[in-house]
């Protein structure tokens, strides 16, 4: 298993031991860092060994129906949980990366219960005040890792199924932001919506020319 340690600087003494100290760990993930608008999302998850949930895995390894029903298993077994976005406003701003970590921040700085260590899948990791180490597949590896993927991704295409209402005509429901086929086809037609990322380079190109859009107007799903 590949993977990236990172401790806060009152705790660097810890780097050299090869054990870990006992109490509660979360697992971090996000969704959203690749489509073309909304926010990028991050969930962080404890769970609790006495009620274990059956099934997790990578949440793009499931189908939207098991990804539901786990979504709603998680949130009643899980000792605690928290889920964080980072708004287009953000990732504009800050670039994509930097924007997915101070999702995933929020997500660990959410949470009722505070770990001792955080697992975080992927090879970067957020700033925070414990012990954290990166993942490479943790989404497939670690339990909690994988419960917060679920968590992050069903919330994210909510949140798209959501928009879809106000903005039927770029088919977010479908695509959920991504830049497939259609998506593109209704950049060009229609330019782009005030939910789209203007740092990204297919949306820059169709907002040539195209008068700029106040973002007033926002979106927000329940958790």
């Amino acid at each position: 298993m590949r993977s990236r340690k990172s401790l806060p600087p009152l705790l660097s003494e810890q780097a050299s031991l090869d054990w870990h100290p006992p109490g509660l760990v979360a697992g971090v993930d996000e969704a959203g860092r690749g489509p073309l608008a909304g926010p990028v999302v991050a969930a962080a998850v404890i769970l609790d060994d006495l009620r274990p949930i059956a099934g997790l895995d990578d949440s793009k390894k499931l189908t939207a129906l098991r990804r539901e029903a786990l979504f709603d298993e998680i949130r009643a077994k899980a000792l605690c949980f928290a889920i964080a976005e980072a708004s287009v406003e953000e990732i504009d701003q800050l670039n994509i990366l930097q924007a997915t970590l101070l999702a995933m921040r929020r997500a660990v700085m959410g949470l009722r219960l505070k770990p001792v260590r955080v697992l975080v899948d992927g090879n970067q990791l957020p700033r925070l005040d414990v012990p954290a180490e990166a993942i490479v597949k943790g989404d497939a590896l670690v339990k909690s890792i994988s419960a917060a993927s679920i968590l992050a991704k069903v919330h994210r295409d909510r949140w798209c199924d959501e928009v879809h209402t106000h903005f039927p005509h770029y088919g977010f429901s479908a695509h959920k932001g991504y830049g497939t086929a259609v998506h593109m086809e209704a950049l060009r037609t229609h330019g782009a919506c005030i939910h789209h990322r203007r740092s990204f380079a297919p949306v820059a190109q169709a907002l040539v020319g195209q008068p700029a859009m106040p973002r007033d107007i926002h979106i927000g799903i329940g958790a």
